[in-house]
């Protein structure tokens, strides 16, 4: 195994590509300064305050990446996963989608960001998955729904990153 590591690297080097260049292999990476990954989600971007969308942040597109689409799921929900968004047609060099606001260009299929809701004192995980595509999606906007997406972007994803946010509902006790 060594050996082929080894000779891979050589014939790298022979051919003019830097060892360091052949191991350096872009790693694309979601965050978002609302929240750490496996963190509280603020009530901000969720049913009980305004329900927008939250910031996020991305490093490591691949350089053939020609735009990014945006997938966000509660598998936790009591009739199974449940989608709460779904977008494409995101700048992959702009590196952030601002706050509650897109950028022109960004085309929400269905549903819009709705945001996490569980039911209350449930915990729910809230996964986001933001995938690099490196051809042009064609959808049809709003009437298009998760498995749309899923199916217009396979074999075309060199890269995907996913973020995982938590919120709880509190129990009403009155």
């Amino acid at each position: 195994m060594r050996r082929g590591v080894a000779l891979a690297i050589v014939s790298l080097i022979i051919l003019g590509v830097p060892a360091s260049a052949a191991a350096a292999k872009s790693k694309l990476r979601l965050t978002s300064p609302a929240f750490e990954h496996r963190g509280e989600i603020p009530d901000g971007f969720t049913c009980d305050g305004a329900s927008e969308n939250p910031p996020l942040e991305w490093t490591g597109a691949p350089k053939g990446a020609i735009e990014m689409a945006l997938t966000m799921e509660d598998p936790d929900a009591p009739g199974g996963t449940f989608t709460h968004w779904v977008a494409w047609g995101i700048d992959p060099t702009s590196g952030a989608l601002p706050e509650a606001e897109l950028p022109a260009g960004v085309i929400e299929g269905e549903p819009p960001y709705f945001g996490p809701c569980p039911p209350a004192g449930e915990t729910h995980r809230y996964k986001l998955t933001l995938y690099a595509v490196d051809t042009p999606i064609e959808l049809e906007g709003r009437i298009s729904t998760i498995d749309d997406l899923r199916s217009a972007i396979k074999g075309t994803v060199p890269a995907k990153a996913k973020l995982v946010g938590r919120y709880q509902r509190e129990v009403d006790t009155a």
